[in-house]
């Protein structure tokens, strides 16, 4: 009976036409990604921690946000005002309010809607320059691209072989395209964390996809629906926990730290999309390579 669903004939006739998904995923988001940085000059919406600004934090939980944003927004239309909850009680503890605008500007604003003081016992102010700010960002990107060259390096060292492992880093090359293309849609302005989240999405988009090319090229017991269905079990459930734990600290955390949240947000997208590009790329992919390499 361990002629499971994976080892019927269905999976040999529909793995190479649906390799057309994912290439046409990519495409587009390639594409799409070229438009966004010609007209805004990056591929994400930068928030105040990489374009330099300022972050008021104000202690009020009776202040109605929406009503702040309104108002807010017609003398800083860049502003960000977003709410920051009780972990335990999920009742709201105050706000924060980002703008480009320095804090001589945005401050006395904010004083003038909420009608008192703002002091050091109900708020808090950050400044960030421009210039440090987006240094910071710069060093944070070339991070993200050496970390992804290291790691395609590991892993033709590992496999020494160039489609297994151009499979691999194909894989998680688009996980994060993806992702990026995601947030994009959304709209969400990426802080430093969020960029963080992206590091971070590289040890988790490589893992499966190594797990399966192991499993595939290194084994040669059973036939090679097999020893997929024998990685797919292992490793949907690796990723599968991951997600759950990810959604479920996002859900808890989203309205008490706009870092952690973002983090487990861009975390829990990228998981998605690593599904889609392990089982279905990259074992298509692997499946394609094996049975060529065994008809020699």
């Amino acid at each position: 009976m361990e002629e499971n669903v994976i080892t019927k004939n269905w999976y040999d006739k529909i793995y190479k036409p649906i390799l057309i998904i994912p290439i046409i995923m990519l495409l587009f988001s390639l594409v799409y990604l070229y438009n966004f940085n010609a007209k805004n000059g990056d591929v994400i919406y930068k928030d105040v921690s990489i374009t330099g600004g300022t972050t008021v934090t104000v202690f009020d939980k009776n202040v109605n946000i929406e009503d702040l944003a309104l108002e807010l927004v017609k003398k800083f239309p860049d502003i960000e005002v977003k709410k920051f909850s009780d972990l335990r009680t999920g009742g709201q503890k105050g706000f924060f309010a980002e703008t480009k605008a320095n804090v001589d500007e945005i401050k006395p604003a904010l004083e003038q809607y909420l009608g008192y003081k703002l002091t050091q016992d109900n708020s808090s102010v950050e400044f960030s320059g421009s210039t440090l700010s987006q240094g910071f960002y710069q060093q944070l990107r070339l991070a993200l691209i050496i970390a992804f060259v290291l790691m395609a390096i590991v892993v033709f060292l590992v496999f020494k072989t160039f489609v297994p492992s151009a499979a691999v880093i194909l894989s998680a090359f688009a996980d994060i395209i993806m992702t990026v293309v995601v947030i994009d849609l959304l709209g969400i302005s990426v802080s430093i964390a969020g960029v963080i989240a992206f590091l971070m999405l590289i040890g988790y988009s490589v893992d499966t996809d190594i797990l399966l090319t192991s499993r595939v090229l290194k084994r040669h017991e059973g036939k090679i629906n097999d020893r997929i269905w024998s990685a797919f079990k292992t490793g949907i459930t690796m990723t599968l926990t991951s997600m759950v734990a990810v959604v479920i600290a996002y859900y808890m955390t989203h309205n008490v730290s706009e870092v952690l949240g973002q983090i487990f947000f861009i975390l829990s997208i990228g998981l998605f999309f690593d599904i889609f590009n392990t089982w279905v790329t990259n074992a298509s992919i692997l499946k394609w390579y094996e049975e060529r390499r065994v008809a020699r």
